[in-house]
């Protein structure tokens, strides 16, 4: 008996493996190799300043936010696997009257088996999940380096700055000490001297303000790979490089297919494929029973043999499937919300790029040289007795600000080519 209920197990199960579902698509496995970032061995190598390719290795491989989004790729593995899983048999006993002599032994197995497209429809929303989770770790990456870039000039600017301050610093201080002589001699008034003093007390200020800034430029930076301070020097190399302006036709095309852009046009894919599984809930599935029955009264086995189909009078699934339609329309709502978005976010960044780019080439060739003239004149007529204190002041401070507003226009600059590369998801072009 038993032995008869085995083999017609066996049989069923073999049947079913083949039945009417297409057969499951293996999922694509995530290999590390594919889209892993560098890996820190040329980082350890890095012996002299911090370049900007080594902080975008050394980022692409400790942050936690990537580490976040390949195991949430290798989830995604996880459920695409399961959505091709077909349904378990089930075996079932059935013992009528307790008396041997009269005893009803029925042993059978039942294998549901689904119809309607619904293993299929499974498979096609976890593939359009993980191919979203693909993108989503691709536009992290893109994030991050933009972020790293913008972070590293960032550092350079506050840098330069630093370096501006300690230099108006000496100067103040240089200023203060002919000031003092002078008034010493009788030469000039001693009020001279107070406004000299109060000039090196003001460069003290701006020059701890810029300490300030470059130790919090360089927490930022090394945050975007887990540190908490950043104290590695920075490769000062190509640091007044201006970022090419890119062609605003090869700026839009990049745009509209864009990380985000693309996240959104998955999501419509993936709404779809839900509702293709609402939609294919509406047929029915068939349940297949095979088994053996023993009647001891008569001391003979029969099969057993059914076929059990609901029949969806009260339930046919149509709100699931009215309401994954409609999540569809909102798919589609946000996709042409996003595509707007992300074109006016990039004309945006574009023009912020081309002012900074025109402000910053004419502060560097023709305003700043022109203030450092003035000053060094200034200063040297000073030196010599043909201009007050008041005159140097004057020409100092038109100096300083004039090579503030640079580097400000120089980290603008790359703050938008940062934004242009989030954008269109390609990494940051070589300055010119």
């Amino acid at each position: 008996m038993f032995r008869h209920s085995f083999m017609l197990g066996l049989a069923l199960l073999a049947a079913s493996a083949s039945h009417a579902q297409s057969p499951a698509q293996s999922p694509a496995q995530f290999t590390p190799q594919s889209i892993a970032p560098v890996t820190a061995s040329a980082l350890d190598k890095e012996t002299g300043p911090l370049s900007l390719p080594a902080a975008i290795s050394l980022a692409l491989e400790q942050n936690k936010t990537l580490a976040a989004a390949r195991k949430e790729i290798e989830a995604a593995d996880a459920t695409l696997l399961q959505a091709g899983a077909r349904p378990n048999p089930e075996f079932s006993a059935l013992i009528e009257d307790t008396r041997k002599s009269s005893r009803t032994t029925t042993y059978q197995i039942n294998q549901p088996i689904e119809l309607g497209g619904k293993r299929s429809a499974r498979i096609e929303a976890a593939q359009r999940a993980r191919d979203m989770a693909v993108l989503d770790y691709a536009a992290k990456r893109s994030e991050l380096r933009a972020a790293v870039v913008a972070a590293y000039y960032e550092v350079m600017v506050a840098t330069e700055r630093q370096r501006l301050a300690r230099e108006l610093l000496e100067l103040a201080g240089t200023s203060a000490a002919m000031t003092q002589r002078r008034v010493m001699a009788g030469k000039i008034s001693p009020v001279e001297q107070t406004k000299a003093q109060v000039a090196r007390s003001a460069a003290q200020l701006e020059f701890n303000q810029a300490n300030s800034e470059l130790s919090l430029a360089r927490q930022k930076l090394a945050m975007s790979w887990g540190a908490t301070v950043g104290r590695q020097p920075l490769s000062d190399e190509g640091v007044e490089s201006l970022p090419p302006l890119p062609a605003i036709a090869q700026l839009t095309e990049k745009v509209a297919n864009g990380p985000a852009v693309r996240l959104a046009r998955l999501e419509v894919e993936r709404r779809r494929a839900l509702a293709s599984i609402e939609t294919s809930k509406r047929t029915p599935d068939v349940s297949l029973t095979l088994g053996n029955k023993r009647d001891e009264s008569n001391a003979r086995n029969m099969w057993v043999v059914g076929v059990s189909v609901p029949i969806p009078v009260f339930d046919s699934n149509q709100g699931n499937e009215l309401e994954a339609l409609k999540r569809v329309d909102i798919a589609r709502d946000a996709l042409a919300l996003t595509e707007l978005q992300m074109q006016g976010e990039a004309a945006q960044a574009f023009e912020r790029l081309r002012n900074a780019r025109e402000e910053a080439t004419a502060l560097r060739s023709d305003i700043v040289p022109a203030a450092q003239s003035a000053y060094q004149a200034a200063r040297t007529g000073f030196e010599l007795g043909k201009f007050g204190y008041l005159d140097v002041l004057d020409a100092q401070r038109t100096y300083f600000q004039a090579k503030a507003q640079y580097w400000k226009a120089l980290s603008a600059a790359f703050q938008a080519a940062a934004d242009l590369d989030r954008l269109a998801g390609t990494e940051t072009p070589p300055a010119e």
